[in-house]
């Protein structure tokens, strides 16, 4: 029988098969020797145990076309950054931590900012032009209304998640288990209150896991992230996973520019003239002197 793994604890994986039935499964004793381990998104093959008990072994891994680092998981076709408008505030940094960590693992991002009741429809539209204009697709949803009306945020999500395993991320607090409660019809994922205090949400999601949404698509809800950290990266690489530069870097005096402290930077003076955004652009030094200090260390 053929499956996917869905969700592993203690050794213990669980694998979804076809006919929406889920089998516990121990991994062969061969995986250990061959130093291969199990990961959450790996289609596999089983060898059924007990039907009644839903018991199994995995007894072979198909080939995988890609493997997260973090998140832990295989065979992910896309993910889906959830940042919220406001409650709590967005934080810019963050985000593009997010999308240099997935471009760099060749995985396609798209950007949902949520809560859009919250806002003015102005800010809303103004905050998805700096990232669209990045070359990102991004969506403006508020599952608040999503609840009400099919809007045209949650239809455009729906059709992307469809037929994929898309791995949903981003900050505490921002919707990410409220959007997938949309989706989900067998059941309702937890949700956390919102701390007064902090405006942050409560940990729910404790441990990656795939949800069967529909047929051939699942999603992955991580664990929220309140700091996130670029690693093994050189500080002279990082402008390749700024899209935006690449238009303006043919206009610098050097070769190699790293548009930081270079004269004559064709990057620097497209945001001066605001034809690259400036919140990107002081993302990308903030990074940039994070990685150069850490090469130090």
């Amino acid at each position: 029988m053929q499956g996917k793994i869905i969700k592993g604890v203690g050794g213990f994986y669980y694998i979804h098969l076809q006919d929406n039935r889920i089998f516990e499964c121990k991994a062969k004793g061969a995986f250990r020797n061959q130093n291969i381990k199990p990961a959450v998104g790996d289609n596999v093959d089983i060898k059924i145990i007990d039907e009644d008990k839903l018991t199994g072994n995995i007894v072979s891994i198909m080939p995988r076309h890609n493997t997260l680092i973090r998140p832990a998981v295989a065979n992910v076709d896309q993910a889906v950054i959830i940042f919220a408008l406001t409650n709590p505030e967005p934080n810019y940094n963050l985000l593009d931590r997010f999308l240099v960590m997935m471009d760099k693992q060749d995985v396609r991002t798209i950007i949902c900012f949520n809560k859009s009741d919250l806002v003015s429809e102005e800010e809303a539209q103004s905050i998805k032009q700096v990232y669209s204009s990045c070359g990102y697709d991004v969506i403006i949803t508020s599952t608040y209304s999503m609840g009400q009306d099919d809007s045209d945020g949650v239809a455009a999500l729906r059709r992307i998640l469809d037929g994929k395993t898309t791995v949903f991320a981003g900050p505490s607090g921002v919707g990410k288990s409220s959007m997938l409660n949309i989706f989900k019809t067998d059941g309702m994922v937890e949700t956390g209150e919102i701390s007064e205090k902090i405006k942050r949400g409560k940990h729910t999601t404790r441990h990656s896991e795939l949800i069967f949404i529909w047929e051939n698509t699942f999603i992955m809800d991580t664990p929220g992230f309140s700091s996130l950290y670029v690693e093994d990266m050189e500080p002279e690489d990082l402008k390749e996973y700024y899209n935006e530069f690449e238009e303006y870097s043919d206009m610098c005096r050097f070769n190699g520019c790293v548009h930081i402290k270079e004269p004559d930077c064709g990057v620097k003076r497209a945001v001066e003239s605001g034809d690259i955004s400036k919140l990107r652009y002081d993302n990308y030094m903030q990074l940039y002197d994070e990685l150069k200090n850490k090469r130090r260390w």
